[in-house]
């Protein structure tokens, strides 16, 4: 048995995934960032930590088989299939406050990242003090051998997938980036797919 939601371009979505199921994103145009965070579900001041996970992995990009840490240095969820090859750790959510600086004043006003995770979060009670460095699915954020780092072309392409098992029942936060500043999402954002199915599934 499985669930499906299409996420709009620029939007929030938000899932409890309990222990053994999976989630699969399907980049259903090509060239969308999903920004993501994970927390326990059952306490959510245990999420996801991006220098524990990166510090486990030798890596800053996920792909198959990563596992992503908690701040207790425990598994959340591990990815079990990716389509794409190479995920970021490091890029962060884009904000109005990260785009103004970034892009300029004119920029304040649009929608941004950290507002969908505010706006979805707060369903569970989660503010601003609970929003850690994210994932971002898709985006393509190359690391020079002097550790400068750039937001170019995505490596994805129309229909690519990536399968994330859940280790425990975990909440999930999904930011559908509504970047338009930079080439994350090809300047164009579009809609992506959730997908929860069982763990037979």
């Amino acid at each position: 048995m499985s669930t499906q939601s299409v996420v709009p371009a620029r939007a929030a979505w938000s899932a409890v995934i309990r222990a053994g199921e999976f989630l699969t994103i399907t980049d259903l145009h090509g060239n969308q960032a999903v920004d993501f965070l994970v927390y326990d579900a059952h306490d959510t001041s245990v999420r996801y930590s991006a220098p524990d996970t990166i510090h486990a992995q030798d890596s800053v990009f996920l792909t198959t088989n990563s596992v992503l840490l908690s701040n207790e240095h425990t598994p959340l969820m591990t990815v079990t299939a990716d389509e794409v090859g190479r995920h970021d750790t490091v890029g962060g959510a884009c904000s109005k406050e990260s785009n103004t600086l970034r892009y300029g004043h004119h920029t304040w006003s649009q929608h941004a990242c950290v507002d969908n995770f505010l706006a979805e979060g707060a369903r569970y009670g989660l503010g601003k003090r609970d929003l850690v460095s994210n994932i971002n699915w898709y985006m393509n954020v190359p690391v020079e051998k002097d550790g400068t780092l750039g937001i170019v072309d995505g490596l994805s392409a129309p229909g690519r997938k990536l399968a994330l098992r859940a280790e425990r029942d975990v909440l999930v936060l999904v930011s559908n980036c509504p970047q338009i500043n930079n080439p994350c999402n090809g300047f164009d954002p579009t809609p992506v797919q959730m997908t929860i199915t069982g763990a037979a599934g």
